[in-house]
């Protein structure tokens, strides 16, 4: 099997591990064992598991933007940043065993460097939400809608580990849904009302 063919091979495998038994399942002895690949031909590749959940994480990325592109402007920019948000969340539900693995991994590896690709991904993703607001709150100064955006993404993050467990859902019967929209709208409307009080 040639070089590309292994990663392909591996990343697929590691994947369907994640998908099926959560982020935890997913160890260099049973990626192994689950490929038919050696764990030493696993390192070859990938140098570390570091490195092969980054490929994954970036995948799960690379979806979800993709999600993002399917997303039909209304006209309305409100209207649309609501579908926005429901695009994030309800592809963050259906797929809460790969998002809990990127988000754990962003939490706890604040020093990494990630690579331009990856970061160049995330981009894209936080300009959505800048569009977004931009559409919303056409005159706010450029970096103070950036800004914006960055806190806008940055709570939508945290918010979706919530969205990503199942282990809160018996200590409130409020619809998880229905908390990003409340806070997304509340955000919105807080900052056309600063805007509109220049």
């Amino acid at each position: 099997m040639e070089k590309d063919n292994i990663q392909d091979w591996l990343v697929k495998t590691g994947r369907k591990m994640v998908q099926d038994n959560g982020p935890e399942a997913l160890t260099v002895r049973k990626l192994a064992e689950a490929s038919g690949c050696s764990v030493g031909m696993i390192y070859n590749q990938f140098a570390n598991m570091e490195n092969f959940i980054l490929i994954q994480n970036f995948l799960t990325l690379d979806d979800l933007e993709k999600n993002f592109r399917k997303i039909e402007k209304t006209g309305n920019p409100y209207q649309d940043i609501n579908v926005f948000l429901q695009t994030f969340v309800d592809f963050v539900i259906s797929n809460k065993n790969l998002w809990s693995m990127l988000h754990n991994f962003h939490l706890n590896n604040n020093s990494r460097t990630f690579s331009f690709f990856y970061l160049r991904k995330v981009v894209q993703i936080v300009g959505n939400v800048g569009e977004m607001v931009r559409r919303i709150v056409p005159d706010m100064e450029i970096p103070e809608r950036l800004l914006s955006a960055q806190i806008l993404w940055l709570t939508l993050f945290s918010l979706s580990s919530f969205l990503a467990k199942d282990t809160l859902d018996s200590f409130s019967k409020v619809n998880k849904k229905m908390i990003c929209q409340v806070l997304l709208n509340t955000y919105i409307a807080g900052l056309t009302v600063l805007e509109n009080k220049k």
